[in-house]
């Protein structure tokens, strides 16, 4: 699979056609960067200009084979040279702002992370006549409408996108971004005092989450199928209480011990309930029934109709049991079964939870 370069570099590119505009008094075309991991790569600029000592000059993004929203982004650096020393990098139009701890930046920061920013001042420095201060700013024209489809928003970053890049090169790995990304969202959940934390698997858990059940918005981690990455982050990030909530599709997937919920790792989802059912009294009749069918949601209809709602309380005690084994007792553990409709089908939830006032009484784990 192709590879691309980071909006870091692609700033650091930009920043330093602008500092050859005003030094060299050349427009170049294309300029050569090394990138923190060493790779040499030669890039086409963009929309150069020079007007009253101000140089200006894009980049536009590349992430290969990666599915990164950012692709076709333009970057742009805007320089200014002054007397002084140093260069100062900052952030524009379409770059966001850190509001919030557990970020590799401080809050109030210009979220351009520390490799790229390093990249920057290396290159422009380089460039840099004596006795001459340069002040870089990173511009995206675009950022603040992109951001909305990133993490941003539930990690605190507000106003744009952020400059990122430890190694300056894009891997097509997106599976391994989005983990990168989970990490860093139980991070500042937690770094934000966030000790308790409700993981959904989808869109239906965390509306639950955030209305009936009262969770704030930064507490709440949609982790997809990555249940088993996400329960280890937060035991590594010292997450004190976890409540699991999905679809029983998805959730009765990690009963059977599917922490990896994609299809590619198994699926386990329909004999799982057929056997929490027969557990609570199905009949054979009943859970031949419940596995000849083709989705999860069908089994609720054939389950409430024979009167044995108990089934949706075992898939999430066995949840709960599979779960436990994985992160120890350091977290305590609870998790809500949901249908499509987002209503609560069944429960397992610790003698710490205080879920009360919806219907979910507790229920020792």
């Amino acid at each position: 699979m192709r590879k691309g370069y980071t909006t870091g570099t692609c700033a650091q590119a930009a920043a330093k056609a602008c500092m050859l505009m005003l030094t060299s008094g050349r427009t170049p075309e294309q300029v050569e960067v090394e990138t923190a991991s060493g790779v040499k790569l030669t890039l086409n600029i963009v929309g150069q200009s020079l007007s009253d000592g101000l140089a200006r000059c894009g980049v536009i993004k590349d992430a290969g084979d990666d599915p990164d929203v950012t692709h076709g982004t333009e970057i742009y650096a805007e320089v200014r040279l002054s007397h002084g020393q140093g260069v100062e990098v900052k952030g524009g139009t379409g770059v966001g702002r850190v509001t919030r701890p557990g970020l590799p930046l401080p809050p109030g920061e210009w979220a351009i992370n520390p490799v790229p920013r390093s990249m920057i001042v290396r290159d422009a420095g380089a460039l840099l006549p004596p006795g001459t201060r340069a002040e870089v700013t990173i511009v995206v024209p675009d950022g603040e409408r992109l951001a909305a489809k990133t993490f941003n928003p539930r990690l605190g970053i507000v106003g744009g996108i952020s400059i990122l890049g430890t190694t300056g090169i894009v891997e097509p790995r997106s599976v391994e971004a989005y983990k990168v990304s989970l990490s860093l969202e139980i991070k500042v959940a937690r770094a934000g005092g966030h000790k308790r934390l409700s993981l959904c698997s989808g869109r239906i858990g965390e509306a639950l989450s955030r209305g009936a059940l009262g969770f704030p918005q930064e507490a709440i981690i949609i982790v997809g199928d990555h249940v088993g990455f996400a329960l280890e982050e937060c035991r590594r990030w010292g997450v004190e209480e976890v409540l699991l909530v999905g679809h029983i599709g998805k959730l009765a997937k990690v009963a059977a011990g599917l922490m990896n919920t994609h299809h590619q790792s198994g699926d386990a989802r329909l004999e799982t309930i057929a056997a929490c059912a027969a557990l609570c009294g199905a009949t054979r009749r009943v859970v031949s029934q419940v596995m000849a069918l083709d989705a999860a949601e069908a089994a609720v209809d054939i389950l409430r109709r024979e009167s044995l709602e108990a089934t949706f309380d075992e898939v999430a005690r066995r949840v709960v049991w599979r779960i436990g084994m994985l992160v120890g007792p350091s977290v305590r553990l609870g998790c809500l079964i949901l249908n499509l409709k987002g209503e609560v089908l069944g429960k397992c939830l610790g003698k710490s939870f205080t879920l009360s006032g919806w219907g979910l009484e507790t229920r020792a784990t």
